[in-house]
């Protein structure tokens, strides 16, 4: 007889069936030891509640039609959590200077420094005393057009001890003015002069109309105007170790906390408002952007400023939060002699150019030939930008984008005396030697 085989087939699927059942058990004890070892997800922070939800005011139900974005803004700021309306900072006055009928009611359109001094008065004295208020106006436009009561405030500046620049108010006069406001004055507008007689706008920095400490707390916002060949500051912070620290943590950082409580655990490497503004180790806030500041470092041949110890004070209390005072005296020490260093180069220039000017070779209109340029860009970019980076820990823009350049153009201002006084038939003067001998 023929032996009976058994049923392979019912085996087989029994097999299969016991192996699926060992697989599901093993990804669940996974999932489930995944679940238990793998953190938590930070849930994400939640906006401010929109303070004008349920706002029947007439200026808020028009502008939710005609400019939703800006009653949005508002809605979840500070200023409206705290019951600022749009009057407070809108209206004013029948006759207010600069002021215009809306609805039956005097409006600003922009509020004015004068408006935010209701509630900020420290700030906007601090202001008026910085480079950010007057100085920056007056160093493109010049002081023609200020009142008797801002040209006194104006001297009163201690930014204002050098006076103002006149290569950059004669390339303002010189400048297409349908080209200006997008220009110079986009920036230098900051320190613009108002119809009321107040200055400044604080709305360059403080972007309206949420008024977020985040957005003004970031590098970003700066880098509306501190950016380019001439003030590359912005460049310059990101090349640093603190731009460093910002470009790849600054997402955790808490840049909601409340001012005056600041500390590492909230910004572990700080960004420009860290250093020049806010309230950081045992330095308070300030909107002088100058109080920290040792140098004149946008001045052609830097100069100390007038109170640089109290400077120095002020923004070492920031730096010693993070770096012992070995290596901030050994780090100003070096910065102090770089600076003398850009400024011998700038003397340099001034030598060479000398002879030109003496024997009356060069013509009075400005910037109507290249070595008025060459003469120009030499300090006004390269040598503030080897400042800039100096200070600011940014090699490459002392370097590349600093002393070469420079040395550069030292060179090309050689040739082109040389050349002029060939051509008139003086004598050349003798090459000036480079620091060190070199």
């Amino acid at each position: 007889m023929n032996e009976i085989q058994p049923q392979r087939p019912a085996r087989t699927w029994r097999l299969l069936l016991i192996g699926l059942v060992v697989v599901i058990v093993v990804v669940g004890l996974a999932l489930i030891v995944l679940a238990i070892v793998r953190p938590k997800a930070q849930p994400v922070a939640s906006a401010r509640p929109d303070a004008l939800a349920t706002s029947s005011d007439e200026c808020v139900t028009c502008h939710r039609r005609s400019t939703p974005g800006i009653v949005e803004q508002f809605g979840h700021s500070t200023m409206a959590a705290g019951k600022v309306t749009c009057r407070d900072c809108h209206a004013v006055k029948a006759g207010y200077p600069g002021s215009v009928e809306h609805e039956g009611t005097p409006v600003l359109r922009a509020p004015t420094t004068a408006m935010c001094q209701k509630c900020h008065q420290n700030e906007v004295a601090q202001y008026y005393n910085s480079r950010h208020g007057l100085p920056a106006y007056v160093a493109y436009a010049g002081v023609k057009d200020l009142t008797p009561e801002q040209d006194a405030q104006y001297k009163a500046i201690p930014e204002a001890a050098l006076g103002p620049i006149q290569q950059r108010s004669v390339l303002y006069e010189i400048e297409d003015p349908r080209l200006t406001p997008f220009a110079c004055a986009n920036c230098h507008s900051i320190g613009r002069p108002a119809e009321d007689g107040s200055v400044g706008r604080c709305q360059k920095c403080h972007l309206r109309h949420e008024f977020s400490l985040e957005q003004a707390r970031k590098p970003e916002t700066c880098n509306n105007c501190h950016i380019g060949p001439d003030h590359p500051q912005w460049e310059i912070y990101f090349e640093s170790p603190h731009g460093i620290a910002y470009s790849t943590s600054g997402d955790k950082w808490n840049w909601e906390a409340e001012p005056g409580t600041l500390s590492v655990n909230d910004f572990p490497a700080p960004t420009c408002a860290t250093c020049h503004i806010s309230g950081f180790g045992a330095s308070g806030t300030t909107h002088d952007v100058g109080e920290r500041l040792t140098w004149y470092l946008f001045a052609p041949i830097s100069d100390r400023r007038p109170a640089w110890q109290d400077n120095i004070v002020r923004m070492q209390n920031v730096c010693r939060v993070c770096h012992n005072q070995k290596f901030l005296d050994d780090f100003y020490y070096g910065a102090d002699q770089a600076v003398a260093a850009v400024n011998d180069y700038v003397k340099q220039s001034d030598a060479i150019m000398s002879p030109l000017k003496d024997k009356g070779l060069l013509t009075k209109a400005p910037f109507d030939e290249p070595i008025d340029f060459t003469y120009y860009k030499l300090w006004h970019h390269w040598g503030r930008t080897a400042k800039f980076g100096t200070w600011m820990q940014g090699p490459d823009y002392v370097q590349w984008h600093g002393v070469f350049e420079v040395l550069s153009d030292l060179a090309d201002l050689r040739k082109m005396v040389d050349e002029k006084l060939n051509a008139a038939g003086a004598a050349a003067p003798a090459p000036t030697p480079t620091p060190g001998g070199q």
